[in-house]
């Protein structure tokens, strides 16, 4: 999931607006495939250097069969901050991390950190809503009976138990005492509170992202239930709905008398710590820096972000074993998997660890099928002149610019590193289709970055079933999350690895990117936005330099 907000901001909300769809996804013929973008992001100089050193043997170790295995254990559960399913994924991880290494070999730490849940956990049982006609006929609209049920985000999150029946009204001048309000607009606080003033029975919303619509020329999406989340204290009853079932209750309003709808919902809840899980591959030479990734293991979604999570896990047990039959070396600096409550779970390893973290990942959506959700792996950077002035070949994704500032742009090479790694995995695998945007924000990269510490996003955009009961197994693509996991270590090890001879390559990158941003800028007569670009530059390549652990 990614948070909306302003710079570095909310960092514990719910974001439940978004941009515009990206201008670049094609009309197609029903059945399609959508057509594959065309998009060039900045060059980067050839090399078996930097990530090459590391990605093709990564790649080719990796198990997208386990890896899948692992994304389907943890898309079973609908998982909220500190409930069952939460507390089972993060169970099975450190069987599996343990498995590996992890807490039983030295060099190979494994622990948790327990914190205040802020409140209770929140965990859903069962839900149904049904259409009752004039004649007596029942429709079934929605309902799951189990964890494993596609309309489980009907209730979001903190919702409370229901079992109620009312008639159906669609807007707040229609409603009255114990009626069901129907509506297009979000469960917002404003909408929650006129409807409870009113007497409202319950709140059913058919929103989704204004991106959200099927790219393969289907009508898919007309199915989706918008992932939310309510304030525990929302004091009325509330789901979410399909557009099209907000279509059939309309059409069956028209067609005669108001129908009325029967709602059940049982949930329960419990109290505990919010538990954040911490594996650590220590560093061979300087062991007090870190490189962190951190995977959120909170949200329902198979691609945000049971990929993720699995992702990470089995890439953190394929690098132990490489590094345990010496087919590749302990990086100098120490390398952090974090799997919690996104945000939160890298704010709580910051002020808990005795480490210095030099770069921090958010590893978030990473398995993505293109034909089935349009959406192709995303680079986001850390805030840089592209965040201030974003020309060609940047673009911005739907979910919109972030709000930046000039003091914010601090240099560094991170992005570089990460495109360079792209690049590689490329390589390895005949072709890949990647990109690239300026920073927009929403995940644990912030976190990082508000510490000063540079960080970087890879994930998946635009993705239609994005924050919706269609992000299921389905959605995943084995392969894809092989490539983009490999993207995050490869970029991980680069990082906590850096080495003299990766510097050449990285300094050719820095000056082809600089030479392309200044003559975009210059054509578009900024001669300060290429000024930009060329400070940027030269302090990257210093930051390069810093980060090299055998340079003199």
């Amino acid at each position: 999931m990614r948070l909306q907000g302003a710079f570095f901001g909310a960092l514990f909300g719910f974001a439940l607006t978004c941009g515009l769809a990206f201008s670049r996804q094609a009309e197609v013929a029903a059945g399609e495939e959508p057509e594959r973008p065309v998009l060039k992001a900045p060059a980067v100089a050839a090399g078996e250097s930097g990530p090459a050193r590391f990605a093709g043997v990564f790649y080719r170790a990796f198990d997208a069969e386990a890896a899948m295995e692992g994304a389907r254990f943890v898309d079973r559960y609908y998982r909220a901050p500190g409930n069952e399913g939460y507390n089972a994924t993060l169970d099975k991880l450190r069987r599996k991390l343990g498995a590996a290494g992890f807490g039983e070999q030295e060099g190979f730490g494994l622990r948790e950190i327990e914190s205040d849940l802020r409140g209770k956990a929140w965990t859903p049982r069962s839900a149904s809503l049904e259409l009752l006609a004039t004649d007596g006929t029942v429709e079934k609209l929605h309902g799951f009976s189990s964890p494993e049920g596609r309309d489980r985000v009907m209730l979001p999150i903190n919702a409370p138990s229901a079992d109620l029946e009312g008639p159906v009204a669609f807007d707040l001048d229609g409603l009255s005492a114990g009626a069901v309000l129907v509506t297009e607009g979000d469960l917002n606080g404003r909408v929650l509170r006129a409807a409870r003033k009113r007497g409202a029975a319950l709140v059913l919303s058919s929103s989704l992202n204004d991106f959200g619509v099927d790219p393969r020329g289907q009508d898919e999406h007309l199915d989706a239930i918008l992932f939310c989340a309510v304030s525990a204290q929302v004091g009325i009853p509330v789901g979410k709905i399909s557009p099209r079932t907000h279509k059939r209750i309309v059409a069956r309003a028209s067609a005669g008398a108001p129908p009325r709808v029967r709602f059940r919902a049982k949930v329960s809840w419990s109290e505990g710590p919010l538990r954040t899980l911490v594996a650590t591959i220590v560093g061979a030479s300087k062991p007090e820096e870190a490189v962190a990734t951190a995977a959120h293991v909170q949200e329902p979604g198979a691609g945000d972000n049971a990929s993720g999570v699995a992702g990470l896990a089995q890439g953190a047990c394929t690098l132990a074993e490489l590094i345990q039959a010496g087919e590749l070396h302990r990086p100098a600096r120490s390398i952090v998997f974090i799997w919690g409550d996104e945000m939160r779970q890298s704010a709580i390893w910051l002020e808990d660890t005795k480490l210095q973290p030099v770069a921090g990942i958010s590893a978030d959506m990473l398995g993505q099928s293109f034909a089935e959700t349009g959406s192709i792996c995303l680079l986001e950077r850390s805030p840089d002149p592209g965040s201030l002035d974003t020309l060609a070949p940047d673009q911005h994704t739907p979910w919109g610019a972030g709000q930046v500032r000039e003091e914010h742009i601090i240099p560094n090479g991170l992005a570089l590193i990460a495109r360079t790694a792209m690049a590689d995995v490329g390589l390895v695998v005949g072709g890949w289709q990647t990109f690239e945007n300026p920073w927009e924000g929403g995940s644990d990269h912030d976190v990082f970055l508000g510490r000063g510490v540079p960080a970087i996003l890879i994930w998946h955009f635009t993705d239609f079933t994005y924050h919706t009961g269609l992000d299921r197994m389905a959605r995943l693509d084995g392969e894809e999350l092989r490539r983009t996991t490999t993207v995050v270590f490869a970029t991980a090890l680069a990082v906590a690895d850096l080495r003299q001879g990766d510097l050449e390559r990285y300094f050719a990158s820095c000056k082809l990117e600089e030479e392309m941003r200044s003559g975009v800028a210059l054509a578009a007569e900024r001669p300060d936005v290429a000024e930009r670009w060329r400070t940027w530059s030269l302090g990257a390549a210093e930051w390069l330099r810093k980060m090299c652990v055998d340079c003199d």
